[in-house]
């Protein structure tokens, strides 16, 4: 008789549990949904393609072939690069840099002095951080510094094989 009295009460116990987690039971609730329409999030872009050749020239503005050129102290060489610039996105910013330039390149370094690029577009000087896509035009400056003395990196060189620009995004302000 035990057993037919645990047998009902452990039955009774699993009909009730069934019927409240079921949905059977009291465990009624109402809810509802909407659906949302927020849009597409799309990417913007930046980019930075060389367009053409560099150009090299003397103090006088004269082009120069710099696998020829001897330089002598008191030179100043410049090499011009146009670079075609793409920045879109809202709050896009970017710097532009050059690379491989540094004075550890074969000259003593208190001898050369190798200028950042300086940007310019239509003419117009222009700044970092670049806010738009534009074709700026990029100069370096190489100098051969007047006061260098003796013999003093005669015959040396000075190798801008590794030069690159590189465009660099920014956090915004």
């Amino acid at each position: 008789m035990k057993n037919s009295a645990l047998i009902k009460g452990t039955a009774a116990i699993a009909v009730g549990a069934a019927l409240l987690l079921g949905g059977g039971g009291t465990l009624a609730s109402w809810n509802a949904s909407q659906s949302a329409t927020p849009g597409t999030v799309v990417a913007g872009d930046l980019n930075l393609v060389k367009s053409g050749t560099g150009v090299w020239t003397d103090g006088s503005d004269n082009p120069v072939s710099i696998s020829s050129y001897k330089v002598v102290p008191g030179d100043k060489l410049t090499y011009t690069q146009v670079l075609d610039v793409t920045l879109t996105g809202d709050k896009m910013a970017a710097n532009i840099a050059a690379t491989g330039t540094g004075a550890v390149n074969g000259f003593d370094p208190a001898n050369v002095i190798v200028s950042e690029p300086v940007l310019t577009v239509d003419g117009d000087r222009v700044d970092n951080p670049l806010t738009t896509s534009a074709t700026v035009t990029a100069t370096i400056t190489f100098e051969f510094k007047s006061a260098t003395t003796g013999r003093s990196d005669a015959t040396k060189s000075y190798n801008f094989g590794n030069v690159a620009f590189t465009l660099n995004q920014i956090a915004p302000a």
